[in-house]
């Protein structure tokens, strides 16, 4: 029995619509990001003084103004992922380990779309590594 070389026609498109689904979730929870940023940013600079605040509460606010920068710049790697994902459907090389030249399982796929190593070259690969 041969073995499976490429998804689908219907399968990349159903791949590809999971990750435009994905890909407009995370757009709008950036937005979201952003916008909690820029109102912290604008009420942390239209302050008459920091020492009116108490410095912990100081504090806080650029500790929560740094995380929301953190996860800013998380998603928008995990965007640059899914994009390429998008790419490589295009291209034909979706869903194909880069490793063993193995199709990736459906399941790995839709839990983890921009993935380029299947799981068993994958946790080979963590086990070299480690």
């Amino acid at each position: 029995m041969a073995t499976k070389t490429k998804w689908t026609k219907k399968e990349l498109d159903y791949f590809q619509k999971r990750i435009m689904e994905k890909r407009r979730k995370l757009l709008t929870e950036m937005g979201d990001l952003r916008e909690n940023t820029h109102i912290a940013n604008e009420s942390a600079s239209t302050s008459d003084s920091t020492y009116a605040y108490h410095m912990a509460d100081v504090g806080t606010d650029h500790a929560e103004r740094e995380k929301a920068y953190y996860w800013l710049a998380r998603e928008n790697n995990y965007l640059r992922y899914l994009d390429r994902a998008l790419q490589m459907i295009e291209e034909g090389t979706f869903g194909i380990c880069q490793t063993c030249g193995d199709l990736i399982s459906k399941e790995r796929l839709e839990e983890v779309p921009h993935t380029t190593s299947c799981f068993s070259c994958k946790t080979n690969a963590s086990k070299t590594t480690s």
